[in-house]
């Protein structure tokens, strides 16, 4: 009887767990020159490779406990940056940055990954 329990226990836990990856989505993200007030400035698809720092910007909805993201930043398919990023309630602003150098220039991305390393959203852009 109590393995029964332990094991029920075990897969609600589970259902849980993945229900609440599910409803983690991304509602706004973008590539951005700079943050004020924890908001974007503008939003950039494609911009000169020798600006220095840019900023991944994204607002997630839908967590129902505190948990983590992570923006991993690519050019040209090889990861250059893996930044964790906390989340504290179901509607929160974050960003990660990056400096890049003049001489990357090239497609970009940055994927979005929820705790369980799942993407949930991939923001693409260039650099000239």
């Amino acid at each position: 009887m109590k393995k029964l329990i332990v094991w029920m226990f075990v897969v609600v836990a589970m259902g849980i767990s993945c229900a609440q990856a599910a409803d983690l989505q991304v509602a706004d993200g973008v590539i951005t020159t700079a943050i004020e007030n924890q908001m974007p400035v503008d939003q950039i698809e494609s911009y000169r490779a020798d600006f220095g720092k840019l900023y991944c910007f994204t607002r997630i909805v839908g967590a129902q406990e505190d948990t983590v993201i992570t923006h991993v930043w690519y050019y040209q398919d090889n990861e250059l940056a893996r930044v964790p990023l906390s989340i504290r309630s179901s509607n929160w602003r974050t960003y990660s940055s990056k400096r890049v150098l003049p001489q990357w220039v090239g497609e970009w991305k940055v994927v979005i990954l929820d705790e369980k390393e799942n993407e949930i959203a991939t923001i693409p852009f260039n650099l000239e």
